[in-house]
């Protein structure tokens, strides 16, 4: 089945709307004059509900489907929760893609991610390199329900004749991202780290506790990574020096802004018709110690940086080969540190709002 491109008033469905992919993809259609888009919050559709999930495709009917929502996090949370992980990748796939198939859905794209490549992957990671070897054992089992996704895709277009197809999409980050300091990702963990460092060193209580509002309380650890910061014990910190980060700084990665990525998956839906999985990236990387110079630079942060090589790095370098995706005419608009500018940004505006 050949879904053709979406029309301006095509049914589409974004699952994980309020997510940093789906939301950016959200924003994409609607910026390229989309009207006709339906998404659910949690709490109107848990998608773990197969139940749910079929009434919901059986009275809804969309047409193209965006699969965006995914439990996602950094090597701790990853580590910490491995059954949560792969449990909930899994079901939300299953239902999504089953249900689509069963209502007769024209096309869906399924966002899978770089760590489904094996940790000592050659560099740059071409689609073909899948299932070549291990997997980061850090993240195995949100890497592992990934993969059963692109099978599962590529299952019901072989069998059923479906036009599913999967993007593999580099390291993310902007609006929406997640701050949690226990389960986020590096980059917005290390914006978070380095503001709140900032604030600190200016003594900027009020702004602290504005941040645990918002973004929920400082771990013991990183109180003491960020200077000794205690919240509502202001003597303990004094004049923070320096920022602590995990591991020795050397691992390299890809980043790309979350709205080059839904720029591309709004590409690709129209004018990529494959069961081949295909990267989504900028084809450049960057050491994490690099790109933490990068972020404190932007944040203002006039302190040392500090490292804890007791800490794991996890796969040594992530860079994804995007020229099957270049070939087709796309290309990012973001570099990195307007990026990271745009999104330091909306988190200082997102605080105080």
């Amino acid at each position: 089945m050949i879904g053709g491109r979406m029309k301006l008033d095509s049914k589409i469905y974004v699952a994980g709307h309020r997510g940093l992919v789906g939301s950016a993809i959200h924003r994409k259609l609607k910026e390229n004059g989309y009207t006709n888009i339906i998404a659910r919050t949690y709490k109107e559709l848990d998608l773990e509900r197969q139940a749910l999930v079929e009434t919901f495709f059986q009275e809804q009917r969309p047409e193209y489907v965006f699969l965006a929502a995914a439990k996602v996090g950094g090597i701790w949370a990853n580590s910490t929760f491995p059954a949560e992980f792969i449990y909930s990748n899994l079901m939300v796939q299953m239902n999504v893609i089953h249900s689509a198939y069963r209502t007769g859905v024209k096309k869906l794209l399924f966002l899978g991610s770089s760590c489904i490549y094996p940790k000592h992957c050659p560099q740059p990671m071409k689609e073909e390199y899948l299932l070549t070897g291990p997997l980061e054992p850090t993240n195995e089992p949100y890497a592992v329900a990934k993969i059963a996704g692109i099978k599962t895709c590529q299952s019901y277009n072989r069998q059923y004749g479906m036009n599913y197809i999967s993007v593999m999409p580099t390291n993310l980050y902007g609006p929406n991202d997640n701050f949690d300091l226990e389960t986020s990702h590096v980059l917005p963990a290390l914006i978070r780290k380095f503001h709140l460092a900032k604030l600190a060193a200016k003594g900027d209580w009020e702004g602290i506790q504005k941040d645990e509002t918002r973004y929920g309380p400082i771990p013991k650890d990183v109180r003491s990574a960020v200077g000794g910061l205690v919240t509502n014990q202001q003597s303990a910190i004094g004049n923070p020096r320096s920022v602590v980060l995990w591991g020795t700084g050397s691992p390299k990665r890809e980043f790309l802004h979350v709205d080059d990525l839904a720029d591309a998956c709004v590409f690709l839906i129209n004018h990529y018709d494959e069961s081949d999985i295909i990267n989504i990236g900028c084809g450049e990387d960057i050491s994490i110690a690099e790109l933490a110079l990068l972020i404190k630079d932007v944040v203002g942060y006039t302190g040392n940086i500090e490292y804890d090589t007791k800490k794991p790095d996890g796969t040594p370098r992530k860079l994804l080969d995007v020229s099957k995706l270049m070939g087709l005419g796309w290309k990012p608009k973001t570099s990195l540190e307007e990026g990271i500018t745009k999104t330091y940004e909306w988190y200082c505006r997102s605080v105080t709002s």
